[in-house]
């Protein structure tokens, strides 16, 4: 029973170091983030469209959980200003599977009534209304549905 136990114990020790080791080497594997290289645009101040994209998607946190937090601000008009695109395909064009616009859920958690755009409209896009993947490493892509356009979302990294 002993020489069980001493086999167990050996065992779960020999696990416990084979698995750090695994898991330090596939961190170590993994590049570290570059420095966030923000483009000279953002010096400028908020335009009332952003302002008003803004207001829509936190309403009565707006000055608490943005406008009072500079780096706050200087990330949303970074994502509004340089991150975003939204491209037409060429008909014909194939492009890669992606998830459509309704699959992304709203962000609506600091206003519950938020609602879905019902016609796609580039130039009235309100795209902090959606809980996008603004901050992965790579960039996102999702396809507007019943359109031919796309919403193109560049990491912050690039």
């Amino acid at each position: 029973m002993r020489l069980q136990l001493q086999t167990f114990f050996v065992f779960v020790f020999c696990f416990t170091i084979n698995y750090s080791v695994i898991s330090q080497t596939n961190y170590a594997r993994q590049q570290p983030l570059p420095v966030i290289d923000y483009d000279d645009n953002l010096n400028k101040p908020l335009t009332t469209v952003e302002l008003s994209q803004i207001k829509e998607v936190y309403g009565d946190k707006t000055d608490e959980y943005v406008l009072n937090r500079p780096q706050r601000v200087k990330d949303i008009k970074n994502i509004l200003r340089n991150r975003i695109q939204y491209k037409l395909a060429e008909p014909g064009t194939t492009i890669k599977e992606c998830p459509l616009l309704s699959e992304v859920p709203l962000f609506n958690n600091y206003v519950t009534n938020l609602n879905r755009d019902v016609d796609f409209n580039p130039t009235t896009f309100n795209p902090l209304k959606y809980k996008f993947s603004f901050y992965t490493r790579g960039a996102s892509i999702y396809k507007v549905d019943n359109t031919d356009y796309y919403i193109m979302i560049n990491s912050q990294y690039q």
